[in-house]
C-alpha cells in the first residue's frame, strides 16, 4: 500500500495578494496626487496686440530656370537673381526680419530636381523657415 497522499486539485485562485498590491498602490497615488503641480498657461489679454506674421520672401523658378525674388513685405516687383546672389539677397532680408519665411514657387513645367536643388542651396547656407507654395485647386 502507497503511504503518499494523493493531493487534491485546487480550483481557486487566492486574490489576497493582489488586494494588498492594490491597496499600497491605491495609498501611494492618495499621497502624491495633492504634490502635482498642474501645468500654468498664460493666456493674451485683451488689452496686448499681437503681431500680425510677416509676409514671406517668394522664390519663383521659371521653366526656363531663370529665378525671380519677391519681398511681399516691402514691394510686388519681382527682382531677378543668379544662384549665387539669391543666397545673399534672402541673408540680407532675414537679418532685417528673422521671422521672415521663405516660399519657393515653381512652373508647374520646372523640374522637381531643379526645385531640391535650390532648396539644398538655402540650407547648406544656414537659410531658416524654407516652404513651398502651390496654387489651391479651382484658382
Amino acid at each position: 500500500m502507497s503511504l503518499r497522499r494523493q493531493r487534491k486539485l485546487m480550483n481557486q485562485i487566492n486574490v489576497v495578494p493582489y488586494i494588498d498590491v492594490m491597496l499600497v498602490l491605491l495609498i501611494i497615488f492618495m499621497i502624491t496626487a495633492p504634490l502635482i503641480n498642474p501645468g500654468q498657461i498664460e493666456l493674451p489679454q485683451v488689452g496686448q496686440a499681437l503681431k500680425p506674421p510677416v509676409a514671406p520672401l517668394e522664390i519663383t523658378i521659371k521653366e526656363d530656370k531663370r529665378l525671380l525674388l519677391r519681398d511681399r513685405e516691402t514691394s510686388r516687383q519681382e527682382q531677378e537673381v543668379t544662384r549665387d546672389d539669391l543666397v545673399q539677397a534672402v541673408k540680407e532680408k532675414q537679418e532685417k526680419n528673422p521671422e521672415q519665411a521663405v516660399v519657393i514657387a515653381a512652373d508647374k513645367n520646372v523640374r522637381y530636381e531643379e526645385v531640391l536643388n535650390v532648396m539644398d542651396i538655402l540650407q547648406q547656407n544656414q537659410v531658416q523657415k524654407i516652404g513651398l507654395l502651390a496654387k489651391p485647386k479651382g484658382q
